[in-house]
């Protein structure tokens, strides 16, 4: 059965099992608004979203409308919202926030987080950005202050800080121990942890084995949701444990020597690419191919998709906005390499 959590000092009680509101982009309105009711029917409390997933916001806020709580008998306390904004300046971060509760249509925000940042925002540092933060919730417009980075380093710097409630970070079994040490550095802050890439962008295929992992720390894992199977999967979680059997830490284990290493985690952070290069799939190809088989990835689409790769340029904008830091180039090189042999070793059969 799912484990309560609560996010440090926030005081946030939710059972560790959470919505992310990304892939909702991705799909209509009705069903936006289906899978997030149904998730809050499952047992769901906590969803997440971000002023730069185009329309997750509005979405998440159809499906929290009055009607809808009227239905369920309850009120705004009886669930969490955590935004993001990727503001850089006070101006844009009150035009994010307001725009943010226009959509959610709520009068607060639970959480609200600096996305994906490249450094952390203090209190003096010129910027403005940690004083929007105080004033935002000095006015009742949020109520905890959070922040989201990818890069180890800088996350590192937020905890040290002391200055945010709740960090969140890419946490999956393929950890290092450096970030254990950053989990375990945020419960001894009593600051919370969201634990985002659950499932390494997608790479991880079995959700007992990222349940039981992630359940084992005082992490608040955000499953990034857009289809009802995925959903009834998550979902059969509040019913049945995840255990971590001896069988599911070979697993692991295995996964972990098959992956460890440079891998994009499919962000998408790269792009835009200058040639159209779709730098989020192509770039880890070799695995989306041979972890979740389909024709799909081999069809004529998809040779033209991987052919752009001879296009690059070497100009550098993805590798200087990867946050792993990764050589994209290099990367999508050695992908189209191995996709060419899969293609050669298909038509030799």
């Amino acid at each position: 059965m799912v484990n309560q959590l609560t996010l440090g000092k926030t005081g946030i009680t939710v059972p560790q099992n959470a919505f992310g509101a990304l892939p909702i982009q991705r799909v209509s309105l009705d069903t936006a608004v289906h899978l997030v009711r149904e998730a809050f029917k499952g047992g769901m409390r906590f969803f997440d979203t971000a002023r730069a997933y185009s329309d997750s916001e509005v979405k998440l806020g159809a499906a929290f409308d009055e009607a809808f709580r009227k239905e369920m008998n309850i009120t705004r306390a009886d669930y969490y919202i955590a935004s993001k904004t990727q503001a850089t300046t006070p101006e844009k971060f009150w035009k994010d926030l307001e725009t943010t509760l226009t959509n959610l249509k709520t009068d607060y925000l639970d959480i609200y987080q600096f996305h994906c940042v490249q450094r952390c925002f203090r209190p003096g540092d010129g910027t403005g950005m940690y004083e929007a933060m105080l004033e935002a919730k000095a006015e009742g417009k949020i109520r905890h202050i959070g922040i989201t980075a990818h890069l180890i380093g800088v996350a590192e710097e937020i905890v040290e800080s002391g200055l945010y409630e709740t960090l969140q970070f890419p946490f999956s079994y393929l950890a290092q121990e450096r970030d254990i040490r950053l989990v375990e550095a945020c419960a001894k802050a009593d600051m919370g942890f969201i634990a985002m890439k659950g499932l390494a962008g997608g790479l991880l295929t079995n959700s007992d084995a990222c349940m039981a992992f992630l359940s084992s720390y005082p992490v608040l894992p955000i499953w990034g949701i857009q289809r009802e199977e995925e959903l009834a999967q998550w979902l059969s979680y509040f019913n049945r444990n995840a255990e971590m059997t001896e069988e599911l830490k070979h697993f692991i284990e295995e996964d972990r020597k098959s992956l460890m290493g440079d891998f994009c985690r499919g962000c998408g952070y790269c792009a835009p690419c200058a040639v159209g290069i779709q730098i989020n799939n192509c770039a880890r190809m070799s695995q989306l191919i041979r972890r979740s088989p389909s024709e799909n990835f081999l069809s004529e689409e998809w040779q033209g998709l991987m052919g752009k790769i001879e296009e690059c340029i070497d100009c550098g904008a993805c590798k200087t906005r990867c946050p792993y830091g990764l050589d994209i180039p290099r990367l999508l090189r050695k992908n189209l390499a191995d996709y060419k042999d899969i293609l050669a070793g298909r038509a030799q059969i």
